[in-house]
């Protein structure tokens, strides 16, 4: 998914694709281990995706601490 489209997404939509991208991770190592995986570069293109969500859910973070501790 093109990184643009991620930000736009509300933190719980991102959790949803997290949840989805981890549980696609997750047949493609099943796939794998069985010889049936026919497209290895999807194991990397979907560990991409999932470090690009978690790093922006990283910084939704960020920025709700930093302006709770501006509140403050």
């Amino acid at each position: 998914m093109k990184i643009n489209k991620l930000i736009e997404m509300s933190k719980v939509q991102l959790e949803d694709e997290l949840s989805s991208y981890q549980d696609s991770l997750l047949n493609l190592k099943f796939q794998k281990s069985l010889q049936q995986l026919e497209d290895s570069s999807q194991l990397s293109k979907t560990r991409r995706s999932i470090a690009q969500i978690k790093t922006i859910l990283n910084n939704f973070d960020i920025k709700r601490k930093t302006n709770q501790d501006n509140i403050k």
